[in-house]
Order: structure tokens, then sequence, then C-alpha cells
């Protein structure tokens, strides 16, 4: 059986960043983005997906934090796009409904090569310490673009901000994992048309 796995290398005037994944692996991780936050997001969806991830980034962090975070979602989109090659034989859609303490999110998505992404996430603090939370939907933007995905995300509820992002990334991370898993009974792509 073919390995899903993906090197990527991307480099800007901004940004420096290098991602191993590995779609089949057990949920190891090493992450160093220089933003803590981030940090733990990316960890939390590693583990949870089951992906192995290896994730270096440098940035202009001293402007803010912008471009690191939406580099790596392009980064990592193009990661997950390359190691799921043709997509043959993949389950394609994922959903999953997750509680973190106080926070309950909702992701659906849908590996079919079509990228859009909803996202419903607010809450009354915009910030964890120096973080500006608004940025999370320029990550899933790009993540979702480069991994050529429809990603529908809903946070329904969740008073702790930390709690609620956590919902949803791990959310994210179990819909990944159920998405990409092989099906036997799929041999070709999971598409009517015959081509994702």
């Amino acid at each position: 059986m073919k390995k899903r796995t993906a090197e990527v290398d991307r480099k800007t005037r901004e940004t420096d960043i290098r991602i191993q994944l590995n779609v089949d692996g057990t949920g190891r991780f090493r992450v160093s983005t220089g933003i803590p936050f981030l940090n733990h997001m990316l960890e939390l969806l590693a583990k949870h997906s089951c992906m192995d991830l290896v994730l270096r980034a440098k940035g202009d962090l001293d402007v803010d934090y912008h471009h690191t975070v939406e580099d790596v979602g392009l980064a990592l989109g193009e990661a997950l796009n390359k190691a799921l090659g043709d997509r043959k034989g993949i389950s394609r859609y994922g959903w999953c409904v997750l509680p973190m303490d106080d926070a309950l999110s909702r992701v659906a998505l849908d590996l079919g090569g079509r990228p859009y992404l909803v996202y419903e996430v607010a809450t009354r603090k915009k910030r964890i310490r120096d973080f500006d939370l608004g940025l999370i939907k320029e990550f899933f933007q790009a993540f979702t673009v480069q991994a050529r995905m429809n990603l529908h995300i809903r946070l329904m509820y969740g008073e702790e901000p930390h709690h609620a992002y956590e919902s949803v990334f791990k959310a994210l991370a179990r819909s990944l994992r159920m998405a990409a898993e092989r099906d036997p009974r799929v041999k070709d792509v999971p598409s009517s048309k015959g081509k994702i």
C-alpha cells in the first residue's frame, strides 16, 4: 500500500516553513512556530487525527503573527493535498461534534477537491494572551484552499476561548481522520465523476 506522506518547504520574504506529514501515522508531533497558542492547536490537530506532523516555521513575528499563521495554513494544506495524492480509496467525508468542557463544536468536511470554508466561530474574548483569535480564520482559509477541501466549522457554544478553539481543532482532527481513512470497498476515487 502506497505511503501517504509529504514534505513541503515554503520560503517567502516573510516566512520559512518546513513540514513533514504522514497521514497514516499515530499522532506524533514536533511543532515549532514561535507562537505558543498556534503550536498547541497544531499539536492537538496531529494527535487527534493520528497524523504524524513535524512542522518548523520561522516568521517575521516582530511585525505581527499574521504572515506566519496564514503561511502555516498554506503549507499544511499543501502537505495534506500532496499526501492524499489522487485520493483513491478514501472515505472522503468526515464529521465530528466534540465537547471540551463548556464548549461544543461541530465540524464537517469533504476532501472532494472543491475548496470552500464556512466558519462560524465567535467568542467574547478576542485574544488569548497576545494572540489575536481572528487569525485562526485566516489559518483555516489558507488550509482549506491548499488542501482542496470543503470545510464547515461551527462553535455551537462556549464561554472560555481556549476551550472553544481546542474543541474546534480536535473536531477538525477527528473529521480529517474519518475522511482520509481508506475504505476497502472504495477502489477508485469516491466520486460519481470518476475524478476529484
